[in-house]
């Protein structure tokens, strides 16, 4: 993949997502209207038009925006993925100031579609029955916080290809490609920006919190973290 920078979002295929249309989970939202192996299309669409939107990327808006911008990338990906396999794969999705799509893709784990698409989040002591249509708490990580500030901008706002922040502070934490470990990144005023590969939720008073993320970037609004389609998909239920 070029070197140049480029925007990119990072989404999950899993053709058990092909079934959430006949489950009772309503709530899922375009993965509930529409067939389909890709895990939230419409927001990693989203992601990646606010982003070109942002640097006026005309050429890649164009490719992006509307109905026809989403059908592009999924029939984009579609195929692509022809001959993937039937086990679920991590996706990244490239895009360049001209428009062009990229994309590469790893193999991932299994994950229940009630962890996917959680109703609710029970409290950290709660105990998950099988079966039940809550998620389960079978992967645990360990996390740690950074020992080093991080200065927000629009990197850290936005998913691209300058990414040297995230790095660095995995490095600082001895963190290795497979480990299930993660460290949390800390705005200059010490609050908690995002994960390096993560969205983090903290539970607070009764209920699960997760730090601010403004609309647009911004140098004072929110924690400066990054716009992630899980946590929009969360804080829009």
């Amino acid at each position: 993949m070029a070197d140049t920078f480029h925007l990119f979002t990072s989404l999950r295929y899993d053709p058990n997502l092909n079934n959430v249309p006949t489950r009772k989970l309503e709530y899922a939202g375009w993965n509930h209207a529409h067939e389909s192996p890709f895990y939230m299309l419409d927001l990693h669409r989203d992601r990646l038009l606010r982003a070109a939107k942002h640097w006026h990327w005309d050429r890649a808006i164009e490719a992006l925006e509307g109905e026809a911008g989403l059908q592009r990338l999924s029939d984009y990906l579609t195929k692509t993925l022809v001959d993937a396999q039937k086990t679920p794969l991590r996706v990244k999705v490239t895009v360049s100031e001209k428009g062009i799509l990229q994309c590469e893709s790893s193999a991932a784990p299994e994950t229940p579609l009630e962890n996917l698409f959680p109703q609710w989040l029970p409290d950290p002591a709660a105990k998950v029955e099988d079966g039940s249509a809550l998620p389960s708490k079978e992967v645990v990580y360990e996390v740690v916080i950074d020992d080093t500030k991080t200065r927000r901008s629009e990197y850290t706002h936005f998913k691209t290809s300058q990414r040297d922040m995230y790095d660095e502070a995995r490095q600082r934490a001895g963190i290795r490609l497979g480990d299930k470990k993660e460290v949390l990144l800390v705005e200059a005023d010490g609050s908690i920006m995002e994960g390096s590969t993560t969205t983090p939720y903290f539970w607070r008073n009764g209920r699960w919190v997760t730090p601010p993320v403004s609309s647009r970037f911004s140098s004072l609004d929110g924690s400066g973290g990054n716009a992630g389609t899980t946590r929009r998909w969360a804080l829009e239920r």
